[in-house]
């Protein structure tokens, strides 16, 4: 493969033929000051999100949970779960858990990346190309994409299988993300999953 400039946008040389389709901070309790309008975009989003993760499976391709600790730094998968369930709202939950064996990362801040083992995980299992789904929009689905942008990834957002709080906002940052990170900004009907990496 011939080197690639900054202007090329093929998947830069160094990261691998394989996707993974991020779920992120979709386990939430939605009883924060936000928390309603993100809910009432998340009832939405949840059907979409749960369609995906069905083809991810038929298909094999990998699916990480990524989500905020909440503050809870000695927290489980269970436990994070629980707590979100403490919100009332078990039908944006049930569709959407994660399987026993699914990679479940916790983050601290925004970026998936922040504070998180993501990155190594992604490099080791030669992954190169990121589906983002999830919440919120204009926060930490635009953050993450910056910054696996910088990192070099491959990066697909589904427009109708993330969730906002502020619309106008969330419809800019799918702007943003598409003109200035290169992202795939599509419905998820279109998005191709598997890319044939092994």
């Amino acid at each position: 493969m011939a080197p690639q400039s900054d202007d090329d946008p093929r998947m830069p040389i160094g990261r691998g033929d394989r996707t993974a389709l991020l779920v992120i901070d979709m386990i939430n309790s939605y009883d924060h000051p936000d928390g309603e309008p993100l809910r009432r975009s998340a009832e939405t989003v949840v059907p979409v999100i749960a369609d995906l993760l069905e083809r991810a499976r038929a298909e094999g391709v990998q699916v990480v949970h990524v989500n905020d600790n909440h503050g809870m730094w000695g927290s489980r998968r269970d436990e994070l779960i629980a707590e979100a369930r403490s919100g009332g709202h078990d039908e944006l939950l049930d569709p959407i858990l994660p399987a026993e064996d699914a990679p479940f990362v916790f983050k601290a801040r925004h970026s998936i990346f922040y504070g998180s083992p993501l990155e190594y995980f992604l490099e080791t299992n030669g992954i190169g190309r990121l589906i983002m789904v999830g919440q919120v929009t204009e926060q930490c689905i635009l953050y993450s994409a910056l910054d696996a942008y910088i990192r070099h990834f491959q990066v697909v957002v589904p427009r109708d299988a993330v969730a906002h709080i502020d619309p106008e906002l969330a419809a800019a940052s799918l702007r943003m993300m598409e003109a200035n990170m290169r992202a795939e900004v599509q419905d998820a009907a279109d998005v191709r999953l598997d890319t044939g990496g092994d």
